[in-house]
């Protein structure tokens, strides 16, 4: 064990004895509640979820809780279905149930998969141990809320990432909104779906077991998908807040891959597949088994412990400019303590903690003969490990008022191990070898206005160390010379909800150091990641919900982004990428009294965003109308889910490109960067809870 990981865990063995200490310090007075508000409170919400939304009030800044009851009368295949009213959240579909993921500009110059942000189920990573994460591991419909924990505000998970967590949680035997249910639905493009659950309480123990058969043609060429998950949730109850709970699940997925266009492709041929993945058929299959045992222990009035440890298995066949074969282990342990109180007569919480992970990845790949594996051409073997020690705590000054403060001390180790790649006559040996470790502070402020509306603001430092994918490992120049990218965040903001109002306000600004960016190389490879000087991440998050009665509620959404370099050599103060500047949501829901609805919608990007880093080309801007209608009665649910009404061409999200200074328009708009929209689409379906 190196020193960084031995230091880490003093800090943690500390971290918990202060949470002890602290115990022995409260008095008899009784705690000040915090409000039951967080972003985007919906009035549908069972009260399942408002435990979930409690604890996320507590925390100074900007967090959201998502019911599943806000999806279930729509079509929700992916997580950008899961997260779309969410403001600040960039989620826009690439393919099948591959998303385009950017909170605050996290992972802004990630061209596949998910950088920067950690994704979660019942609190154990969706991530690879390096950070790396893939969006087809997650199936709205198997998670009974959802919790989204913008950029510092994820520090319960130990984490410090720019652009927070979002953490899926599974429904128990207790917590799942039915006995039994049966969801239907088909429509656009061959698309067909089952979904079916069971929960169970038998005495202490409880069950709850769900599954989902998806099969789709896809829109374009070389897009079909077909997905079988299961998930299984068992539980055993000692008393109040004192259970054992176990965690299992498993996917066999697989998902055709059209490929980014040009410009014209994007806007006049959209359906058509790029030529070098149609003929070779690319593609991204996987299988997958995750276990976790979980238990929470209430071991006083003032104190819970909560802890667990997971194993997941990954195998990868995934066709692209080679034929990549990848098997990956992942497992890991955490543990918190939580504590609530009394500090010399004020009120006070704290929680504390850490958490462990490792992994290791062996990677094949072989020439790709039309979706087959030619010759091989590279083996490397890939570990990884990263520890995170935190903690934080809540001090009221007054009844109303509470200080914030609280840290993470990080460490992550790479190793990498190559024994034969492509270009080299004869087997050699590459080894490459990283270790990293940082402290991350974070400070805060909550201001409880009324029991109904908060204030807050904090200032969070946050590290993201290169995954294997960012260091380009070659036999020619061993590891890309990237390093941490690092970042300063302050944020305010307010949340709440007054009479017919509710609404949610976030104003930040991030000072980026070495942020991780990475460009297309050209179409037919991977991306190469190169760390930028000085960059900005600023913006403005708002959501406004407005019930003009019982009957009618406006939802709304709006972000302005507005990320750039500052005094770059190269791009001097050039926007970044990727995120538009201007994003806006809405939906106006009308519901009878006889128990149909009807719900249009808009997605309106006023002007898309810059396709490379020399701001020679943006994305043409677009405006998306929809239109949602059900009929809901004694726990049955049929509903339509129509999208893209005018079947308008648009692109959906880029990949970012960094092209010499001489660069002309023409030779952006000509390369395949541009993921196009999806068309006209028609889904419905039907469920039944009984």
């Amino acid at each position: 064990m190196t020193r960084s990981f031995r230091r880490a865990l003093m800090l943690g063995a500390a971290a918990l004895c202060l949470a002890t200490t602290v115990q022995a310090a409260e008095t008899d007075q009784t705690r000040v509640d915090s409000v039951l508000v967080t972003a985007r409170p919906d009035p549908e919400d069972p009260p399942a979820v408002a435990l979930a939304r409690k604890r996320l009030s507590e925390t100074p800044g900007a967090v959201a809780v998502i019911a599943s009851e806000a999806y279930a009368n729509r079509f929700a295949l992916g997580l950008n279905d899961t997260v779309r009213d969410v403001p600040g959240v960039f989620a826009q579909k690439k393919f099948g149930e591959d998303t385009r993921l950017s909170i605050r500009g996290s992972g802004i110059g990630n061209a596949n998969h998910n950088r920067g942000t950690l994704l979660a189920q019942d609190g154990v990573p969706l991530n690879e141990a390096d950070g790396y994460g893939d969006y087809q591991l997650i199936d709205p419909l198997l998670a009974r809320y959802t919790e989204v924990y913008k950029g510092g505000n994820a520090l319960r998970f130990g984490g410090a990432l720019l652009g927070g967590a979002i953490n899926f949680v599974t429904p128990t035997g207790k917590t799942a909104g039915a006995d039994n249910l049966v969801r239907v639905e088909a429509g656009s493009f061959g698309t067909a779906r089952l979904h079916g659950e069971l929960a169970r309480q038998f005495g202490d123990s409880d069950l709850f077991v769900g599954a989902t058969l998806m099969n789709g043609d896809g829109w374009r060429q070389q897009s079909n998908s077909s997905a079988a998950r299961l998930s299984a949730n068992i539980g055993h109850s000692f008393g109040e807040d004192r259970e054992v709970r176990l965690y299992v699940s498993g996917a066999d997925l697989r998902q055709q891959i059209g490929g980014s266009l040009t410009l014209a492709q994007a806007l006049n041929s959209p359906e058509k597949a790029a030529a070098a993945n149609l003929a070779n058929n690319y593609g991204r299959n996987m299988r997958n088994a995750r276990a976790s045992l979980q238990a929470t222990w209430r071991l006083s009035d003032t104190t819970v412990l909560e802890g667990g440890v997971y194993g997941a298995w990954r195998d990868l066949d995934h066709p692209i400019f080679q034929v990549i074969d990848q098997e990956s282990r992942n497992f890991g342990a955490f543990g918190r303590l939580d504590w609530t109180g009394q500090i010399a007569g004020h009120a006070a919480d704290l929680f504390a903690g850490l958490s462990y992970r490792a992994g290791d990845l062996d990677a094949r790949q072989w020439l790709n003969l039309r979706g087959s594996r030619g010759p091989s051409q590279a083996f490397s073997r890939q570990n990884a490990q990263a520890l995170d020690v935190f903690a934080e705590g809540r001090f009221f000054v007054t009844p109303r008022v509470a200080l914030v403060a609280g840290a993470t001390f990080g460490t992550a180790e790479r190793d990498y191990r190559a024994d034969r790649q492509a270009g080299v006559a004869s087997s050699f040996d590459l080894t490459a070898r990283r270790d990293y470790d940082w402290l991350a502070p974070r400070f805060g402020l909550l201001f409880q206005v009324d029991q109904d509306s908060q204030m807050f603001a904090n200032l969070t430092r946050s590290v993201e160390p290169p995954n294997f994918g960012a260091y380009s490992p070659s036999a020619a120049a061993g590891f890309a010379p990237v390093v941490p990218q690092t970042a300063w965040t302050g944020e305010i903001g307010a949340r709440g909800r007054k009479g017919a109002l509710a609404w949610d306000i976030a104003l930040y600004r991030a000072q980026l150091k070495d942020e991780l960016l990475t460009f297309v190389v050209d179409p037919a490879h991977p991306a190469a990641t190169f760390n930028a000087d000085e960059t900005v991440h600023q913006g403005l998050e708002a959501g406004l919900d407005w019930r003009f009665n019982k009957r009618i509620r406006l939802r709304q959404t709006w972000a302005w982004s507005d990320f750039h370099f500052e005094g770059d050599p190269q791009y001097g103060d050039n926007s970044l990428p990727i995120v538009p500047e201007h994003l806006y949501r809405a939906e106006l829901k009308y519901e009878h009294p006889a128990g149909w609805f009807v719900a249009p919608a808009l997605e309106w990007s006023p002007r898309g965003p810059f396709v490379d880093y020399r701001n020679k080309v943006r994305a043409p801007d677009h405006a998306i109308a929809s239109l949602g209608a059900g009929y809901v009665r004694d726990g049955v649910t049929v509903f339509l889910d129509a999208r893209n009404l005018l079947d308008k061409r648009y692109v959906a999200t880029v990949n970012p490109l960094a092209n010499p200074a001489a660069v002309t328009a023409a030779t952006v708009q000509n390369t395949a960067a541009f993921w196009p929209g999806e068309g006209r689409s028609v889904f419905v379906g039907v469920s039944g809870k009984f």
